[in-house]
């Protein structure tokens, strides 16, 4: 199986890339075939339609997407939604080519808020790619990173998250 983790905040120093590195680390103990997309690096361009011609490092992000069986995402919460920069990369996916995938979802927001809301917009755009979520999403506040490094009870939810979403994934591809 071939798993993307994908670190939705565009922020340089942003507390999602410290917990979906977590996640990327922890996936590729268990799947070797396991790439990282960083928003936080810049370097996804603005999609701009279907017709214009994108740099590498776009086109290379969408078809890791694309290719991908299992897709492992963490938003940050931005105004009461998830990231723009999530919504731009999605922007580049080909629905006709991720039906069957299946997709985990972390978010991360400053307040015990919004979490459920936020949950219910990423699955719904995951159902437009008629991508399989794990109900079972992971939500934390910032207050579980302390010094650059999640917090124990964070990481035990999030390899959970991860075994689940790789289970629900191995049982799609044993049919």
């Amino acid at each position: 199986m071939k798993v993307i983790v994908i670190s939705g905040s565009p922020r340089k120093n942003a507390n999602t890339q410290i917990i979906m590195k977590y996640v990327f680390e922890y996936a590729k103990t268990k799947n070797q075939d396991t790439k990282l997309i960083n928003l936080s690096d810049g370097q996804i361009e603005y999609y701009r339609g279907p017709d214009i011609e994108y740099d590498e490092t776009t086109k290379t992000a969408a078809n890791d997407i694309m290719d991908a069986d299992v897709w492992l995402i963490g938003s940050p919460i931005y105004n009461s939604f998830f990231s723009s920069a999530l919504k731009n990369l999605f922007e580049y996916v080909n629905y006709k080519k991720t039906p069957g995938k299946v997709a985990g979802i972390t978010i991360l927001a400053a307040g015990n808020i919004g979490f459920v809301n936020v949950q219910a917009l990423i699955t719904q755009l995951m159902s437009y790619f008629r991508v399989i979520t794990n109900p079972k999403a992971v939500f934390l506040t910032t207050e579980s990173i302390k010094e650059n490094l999640v917090d124990d009870d964070a990481k035990n939810r999030l390899r959970d998250m991860v075994d689940e979403t790789l289970d629900i994934a191995s049982k799609m591809h044993q049919k």
